[in-house]
């Protein structure tokens, strides 16, 4: 049987128009992002899914509330969903990050996959969570069309995952808030059908995960 996965990072927040790592700490959701949740929502609503799952941080929930009301599924959370962990450069600016943790990200350059900000999860270890949360789900639910509200880099991560990209390696995902993301797996194969697709949404500038 095939499970199909609809994927969706949560609406613009406050913190995403400052450039701020968010990770596990929050920021509301912006006027904006407001907007682009309802949009998400109707385009949802003209689709048939059989669960709604969210991470169960604000910014997720807040997207993921107005899937519900739209598509009449209750919320399940899922802590696994959760964006990365920072650490002490949660709210700092990227280009504060880029200072104070040299080795977090790099977009010329391989990035050590073991190094982790103070309190933060490593790349390695936020890959493997998130991996082993999308497997487990399509154990659990299989032949089921499942949506899930989720963060950018938790995508950027399942992209990696289903291209075969190294973890460690940089590589520019393109990843917009509110926009529709559409995979399959079946008999553990996974494939992207649609990515970044932001048909329902006025023109913005897409967010990049490396």
């Amino acid at each position: 049987m095939t499970t199909r996965f609809i994927v969706v990072r949560h609406g613009e927040t406050h913190w995403n128009v400052e450039a701020r790592i968010q990770g596990q700490g929050d920021s509301d959701l912006t006027a904006t992002g407001i907007a682009q949740a309802e949009a998400i929502a109707e385009r949802l609503a003209a689709e048939r899914f059989d669960l709604l799952v969210s991470s169960d941080l604000g910014r997720a929930l807040a997207t993921a509330r107005r899937i519900a009301q739209r598509c009449g599924h209750p919320i399940a959370t899922d802590q696994r969903l959760r964006e990365r962990h920072f650490g002490a450069g949660e709210g700092l600016t990227y280009d504060e990050i880029g200072r104070e943790y040299p080795g977090a990200f790099s977009r010329t350059r391989e990035t050590d996959p073991d190094f982790a900000i103070p309190g933060g999860e490593s790349r390695r270890t936020f890959h493997e969570r998130v991996v082993a949360a999308f497997e487990s789900i399509e154990r659990e639910h299989s032949g089921r069309r499942i949506a899930v509200v989720t963060h950018g880099g938790v995508l950027g991560t399942l992209y990696r995952h289903v291209h075969g990209i190294p973890i460690a390696m940089p590589h520019k995902v393109p990843i917009t808030n509110a926009t529709y993301n559409a995979l399959a797996v079946r008999d553990g194969l996974w494939k992207v059908e649609s990515w970044d697709d932001g048909a329902h949404l006025a023109a913005t500038e897409p967010f990049e995960e490396d």
